[in-house]
């Protein structure tokens, strides 16, 4: 078997495994999880191509969320606390880059006449 073929068979595999947990967690798994999901089967088809390509990470959060081990109230604290000293960052990064573009800065060489590179087109 050569690496295309395995890479494929791997991909294949995949895929199957994906469109299994779709069809289980499409069928019974977004009604326990998420109340307001409840009668509402037209976005459903729209949520395949995704839990197909990312069915471990469905399957995790669904066991998560089955076993209420989630701290719903601590899931963004880590984000949050990042938001003011990042807002800092980034705004001395762009007055430092600004100074820095300014201070080497290129001055046009005053004894150097212009050349014309190509004819006008008429």
């Amino acid at each position: 078997m050569t690496t295309a073929e395995l890479i494929v068979s791997l991909a294949r595999w995949w895929l199957i495994a994906g469109a299994a947990v779709a069809v289980v967690f499409l069928t019974i798994g977004v009604d326990r999880i998420d109340e307001d999901s409840r009668g509402a089967y037209a976005f459903r088809p729209l949520m395949i191509p995704a839990i197909l390509l990312i069915w471990p990470l469905v399957l995790w959060r669904w066991m998560r969320l089955e076993t209420a081990t989630e701290n719903w109230m601590a899931r963004y604290q880590p984000p949050r606390a990042v938001h003011l000293p990042t807002a800092f960052v980034f705004a001395a990064a762009i007055a430092f880059s600004i100074l820095a573009g300014l201070a080497v800065r290129q001055t046009w060489p005053a004894d150097v006449a212009p050349q014309q590179l190509s004819e006008p087109e008429q």
